[in-house]
């Protein structure tokens, strides 16, 4: 089993130079991946809008391309309703030169509810969404590997596009997909790399149906790096809706990791919502007691 990597997703609500400085820690910390969430504000679960507004994500990538050399770096992620994929792929193709090869273009359908209202975005029926990211997707991969890209669509328009000048071939494509009937089907055609929300046997499920829309099409299912997130907390789990949160003892975290692993888990990103001072508190420990034991 090949080792298990691991990633910090760092806060766009903290102040620039605290999305620094935890980065350079976490690199320092031997953590493999940063990673920045590409939303206005924070998610309320309706139209309402939450505090706080938050920095925009590839301005946040572009700073850490520069301020920390090793660590991948990626979005999670860019939602298609707002970012047009012509758009997107020069700003992806900028920043993978900056950092010499190190970005990972995270991108998803989108889905937030209170940042489309607030600032005026047509969000569209889950239908509508997924089809606006199949074409965005196809525009998106020709632009970041082919030099002229051509398509016409419903929802995009390109005509003999030319590539942004890019460091390497292939910029890999994650896409955030849980709906396994088509979401999960996008992933089997478009990704290198796939991400969910979940636990352990919610990941294995949701994994398993992405090998049989790998089989359906020809595809080998292990060419698609899987990675995850939960909110992890050692002691008591404090329940936030629409999250998965996993807690309790040092020994319960490294079996928890220990399952997603055996159910094919390739990269765990742990997110933290809360202040700088508590990010690095939850860095460092999983640092020196948990992950030791399950890579």
């Amino acid at each position: 089993m090949a080792e298990l990597a691991v990633g910090a997703w760092l806060s766009p609500g903290w102040a620039t130079e605290d999305v620094l400085a935890v980065a350079g820690e976490v690199e320092q910390a031997g953590y493999d991946s940063v990673w920045v969430a590409d939303h206005f504000m924070m998610n309320s679960g309706t139209e309402a809008v939450a505090e706080p507004a938050l920095h925009e994500c590839f301005s946040l990538l572009a700073a850490l391309a520069a301020a920390v050399p090793r660590v991948r770096l990626g979005s999670l992620v860019a939602g298609m309703t707002y970012r047009h994929p012509a758009v997107l792929a020069n700003i992806a193709a900028t920043i993978d030169n900056l950092s010499g090869g190190r970005l990972v273009l995270g991108v998803g359908a989108g889905w937030q509810l209170n940042e489309h209202a607030a600032y005026g975005i047509e969000l569209g029926t889950v239908r509508e969404r997924i089809d606006r990211f199949e074409e965005g997707l196809t525009v998106l991969r020709g632009l970041l590997t082919e030099p002229r890209t051509t398509f016409k669509g419903e929802y995009y328009t390109v005509t003999d596009a030319p590539r942004t000048p890019v460091v390497r071939p292939r910029v890999p494509i994650l896409i955030g997909a849980s709906g396994e009937r088509r979401m999960l089907g996008i992933v089997a055609e478009h990704a290198d790399e796939w991400n969910t929300w979940s636990d352990p046997e919610v990941f294995a499920q949701k994994s398993a149906v992405l090998d049989q829309h790998c089989e359906r099409i020809g595809r080998d299912p292990r060419s698609i790096r899987r990675t995850t997130q939960a909110v992890l907390t050692v002691g008591d789990v404090d329940a936030q809706p629409g999250r998965f949160v996993l807690g309790g003892s040092v020994a319960q975290l490294v079996d928890t990791i220990g399952r997603w692993r055996e159910a094919g888990l390739d990269e765990l990103f742990v997110p933290t919502f809360g202040p700088p001072d508590e990010a690095r508190e939850l860095y460092s420990l999983l640092q020196k007691e948990v992950l030791p034991q399950v890579r």
